[in-house]
């Protein structure tokens, strides 16, 4: 349930973005390019945030840490087990 809202009111922010941003737009010789932009922008800053947000919640590499470097660490904090 911790993960539903986030994700809800991002995606929700970034639709709103997308959706209706384009009709605050001006008419101009632009008006084509500049509500791409602003549905492009929104789709890239939604998708860059969500594959960010997903990454953190199961990274594919934790942290690596060779059996000898552990052993040296346990020496030197003297919580040595034999």
């Amino acid at each position: 349930m911790g993960i539903v809202i986030p994700m809800a009111v991002v995606t929700g922010f970034w639709a709103l973005v997308g959706i209706l941003g384009p009709f605050v737009v001006r008419r101009g010789p632009n008006q084509g390019i500049i509500r791409t932009m602003i549905v492009m922008t929104a789709v890239c800053c939604w998708a860059f945030w969500i594959l960010v947000y997903l990454h953190q919640l199961n990274p594919l590499i934790g942290p690596q840490i060779p059996v000898k470097t552990i052993r040296w660490l346990g020496e030197k904090w003297g919580n040595t087990n034999n």
